[in-house]
């Protein structure tokens, strides 16, 4: 397959087990996998967050910002995404002429389920000037309302493209659309009061007390996370070490792990990410805040649910034609804006880069607890904050 990028030495390699740095291998179950995979003529892309025996037989390992752009540019005639379904919605939106495959239908996502498409028409209805930017977690149906989506690796660049003085409405998680509201200063933000069960269960107190107990340790927070936004506050209060806290995209993360020169690296994300990391830059320590932080989506693709999928033919993903062709201008755009480098890798090699934010310095927060959007009281979903500004004339409605 012309997908693999050079990757036959390492499909190999993990055929054989023999890959330094990684969990065992079944290699008759691997072998199956790719003799399979050649014979269906199919690209394996798999999140960061799969299990390890997973992302080791995959061609691509990335965040969704590049598995969008892997799904996107990929000759392939099938595609099987080993992420939740909402990833697999997304790959079938930009390649709709090939067959895209997701081992278990079942693997859904609590962030995408926390809004709907008629709450994001009544929401727009209140705000009907405003740009709507969708976070990737999100279903067909909501991209397709939506005027760009994003990822954790490019939101505050996909907001700063929007005209500062138009409203933008920000879906559906609180703690990036909290994150991104920081970073580019915008005011006339609102955000959706959603949130990933997993992200914001990794809360400021755990990483308080592992921060505290390795206190040399550099701290790795996605921003999805409930405990980011008390993070800043306290690295701008000095209760953490500012030079050391970064908030990152998985992608971010791995690029920033590459380089670390630290003796421990404590990581607030999915469990699944430390996979990656570790074989990045084993020379480091690379530790969970939370150790309990696993997404039982994520987990569902298993070693039985991939093969079945590579002989079977299921379960294919289907995106009703009017849904995916709106939602795939937001999607598209989506892609073209940073960070550039967000290619996705071949397995051995790590996911796909992205910035992410940098050392915070002495950045702070208005508050130091989780969920701190607006007058947002907690992890329920709905609108929430209150700023407005003029805006130029609507986008023609959807």
């Amino acid at each position: 397959m012309t997908d693999t990028n050079g990757t036959s030495r390492v499909h190999q390699a993990a055929i054989n087990g023999t890959l330094e740095g990684r969990g065992p291998v079944d290699p008759a179950w691997s072998a199956r996998v790719r003799r399979l995979a050649e014979e269906r003529g199919a690209v394996i892309l798999a999140h960061n967050y799969q299990r390890p025996e997973i992302q080791e037989v995959a061609d691509h390992v990335g965040d969704s910002l590049a598995l969008a752009r892997l799904a996107a540019s990929s000759s392939a005639p099938v595609i099987v995404l080993c992420g939740v379904y909402f990833m697999a919605e997304t790959a079938k939106i930009l390649s709709p002429s090939r067959t895209v495959l997701i081992p278990d239908a079942g693997a859904g996502c609590s962030l995408a389920d926390s809004i709907t498409a008629d709450q994001l028409r009544a929401w727009k209805a209140e705000h009907p000037d405003a740009a709507v930017v969708a976070y990737v977690n999100t279903s067909a149906a909501v991209k397709a309302l939506a005027d760009v989506c994003c990822t954790s690796a490019n939101a505050a660049e996909v907001v700063s493209a929007i005209p500062a003085s138009r409203e933008v409405l920000f879906l559906p998680d609180q703690f990036l659309g909290a994150h991104v509201r920081r970073v580019t200063g915008r005011e006339n933000l609102h955000v959706w009061a959603g949130e990933c069960h997993v992200h914001a269960g990794i809360s400021p107190q755990a990483l308080r007390e592992m921060a505290t107990a390795n206190p040399e340790a550099e701290l790795y927070i996605h921003p999805e996370c409930g405990c980011g936004t008390s993070a800043l506050w306290q690295a701008g209060t000095g209760d953490l070490p500012a030079s050391r806290t970064r908030v990152l995209s998985t992608g971010g993360m791995l690029e920033a792990a590459k380089s670390s020169q630290a003796t421990a690296v404590l990581v607030a994300t999915e469990t699944g990410m430390l996979h990656q990391l570790r074989k990045a830059n084993p020379a480091v320590r690379f530790e969970p805040v939370n150790p309990h932080a696993t997404c039982h989506y994520m987990k569902m693709i298993t070693p039985a649910a991939l093969e079945r999928c590579l002989r079977d033919g299921e379960t294919e993903v289907f995106v009703d034609a009017d849904v995916a062709a709106q939602a795939r201008r937001a999607v598209e755009a989506m892609i073209t804006i940073g960070p550039a480098t967000a290619s996705g890798s071949g397995p051995g090699s790590g996911s796909g880069s992205g910035s992410g934010s940098g050392p915070v310095g002495g950045a702070s927060a208005s508050g130091s607890g989780p969920g701190p959007v607006g007058a947002a009281s907690g992890p329920g979903s709905g609108p929430v904050g209150t700023a407005s500004a003029s805006v130029p004339a609507p986008a023609a409605a959807r």
